[in-house]
């Protein structure tokens, strides 16, 4: 089981990124909640890893908290939450406001999460309220850049309006929440990380 990578970032291509360790690329999908903390492509940065092991496939997720993990951890263990719908939270809000929605059973919070209806934000309440306390103890196919099509400023929206349609959103709507929010001088993890923000307090 891998638990833990140290190395250098390749490549950053919300939700999914490459990270160089020891001469080996290991690839990893990643919510928005760890991107926002991620230093620039070239450094080194340390993540918590959780590995999913499937028929077809084995997955890597990485996390800069472990309380992040440990939440992905526990919201795969409700019925009817993969891992697209665990990553689709914890980018739509962290762990401690996770917690709050669930503590203050704020289900219409967490229906403006993509791909989270009524009935499954209802749901998440009610069994992740014996969840989130065992969560906060335990807490204690890429893409790559197409170059010579964009100038940065497109490539930066091409970007963030990927990662929205990646997190669930139509691919007009996350075109259209990009565009509502870039001031022209955004990252594409600024732009995506003000979308998301102006959904929530929609």
């Amino acid at each position: 089981m891998i638990g833990r990578l140290r190395g250098e970032i390749l490549i950053k291509r919300p939700p999914q990124l490459l990270l160089e360790v020891g001469g080996v690329g290991y690839e990893l999908e990643a919510p928005m909640s760890t991107f926002y903390e991620l230093p620039a492509v070239g450094e080194t940065v340390t993540l918590i890893t959780h590995l999913a092991v499937r028929e077809d496939a084995q997955i890597l997720y990485g996390f800069i908290r472990e309380s992040d993990r440990a939440l992905f951890r526990a919201l795969l263990k409700v019925s009817g939450v993969g891992a697209r719908m665990a990553l689709a939270i914890l980018s739509g809000m962290d762990a401690a406001r996770f917690g709050q929605c669930v503590e203050q059973e704020d289900a219409t919070a967490l229906t403006r999460i993509p791909g989270i209806g009524k009935k499954t934000a209802q749901r998440l309440v009610i069994e992740m309220r014996d969840r989130i306390p065992a969560a906060d103890a335990q807490a204690q196919g890429l893409p790559m850049p197409i170059g010579g099509l964009a100038d940065d400023r497109d490539q930066a929206m091409a970007d963030a309006v990927s990662a929205l349609v990646a997190l669930g959103y139509r691919s007009p709507d996350a075109s259209r929440m990009a565009r509502a929010v870039d001031d022209g001088a955004k990252t594409s993890e600024e732009i995506i990380r003000a979308a998301l923000k102006s959904v929530s307090l929609g």
